[in-house]
């Protein structure tokens, strides 16, 4: 079985830097890579999809990135007990006929003792916005240390 430090019981700068590499990577959109920070039969619900296990979640975000794109994310914890973080998470996106979106949620995560996420839940809004709305403008990819959070936002 494979690490993925940091590992439970986390404190608060432990959830933070966790949270913040779930963001690095999901700013990646690259499904495969993702999927490696989930055990094997990792169980999700997203939105009103219920699946389970890697393959599940690697076609999920492969078909999530399609059709969301020039998307970037941010993170923030909310929350976290010994195993369990919950976060707050704002990204932006725009669909193939170029409308924009600004999308809220919240995700609980809960992990096993290497630090895979063996359980994760989300539930998200869409708020059309209009290109000029727009809040994220780093290059695709990885959100640059220097970018303020969403609190500093005040999103």
């Amino acid at each position: 079985m494979s690490s993925r430090p940091p590992l439970p019981p986390f404190t608060a700068q432990t959830a933070a830097e966790k949270a913040r590499k779930a963001e690095d990577a999901w700013n990646t959109r690259d499904p495969e890579r993702v999927s490696l920070a989930y055990t094997e039969d990792s169980r999700w619900r997203n939105r009103a999809e219920f699946f389970s296990g890697r393959a599940a979640i690697v076609e999920f975000l492969t078909r999530k990135w399609q059709r969301e794109r020039e998307y970037r994310l941010i993170k923030e914890v909310w929350a976290f007990t010994e195993n369990r973080i919950a976060v707050r998470f704002v990204y932006e996106c725009c669909d193939a006929g170029g409308q924009w979106f600004r999308c809220y949620g919240n995700e609980q995560w809960e992990f096993d003792e290497a630090g895979l996420m063996r359980r994760r839940e989300a539930s998200v809004n869409d708020l059309p916005i209009v290109e000029t709305e727009r809040l994220f403008h780093w290059p695709l990819g990885p959100r640059p240390d220097d970018h303020p959070g969403l609190t500093e936002m005040g999103l």
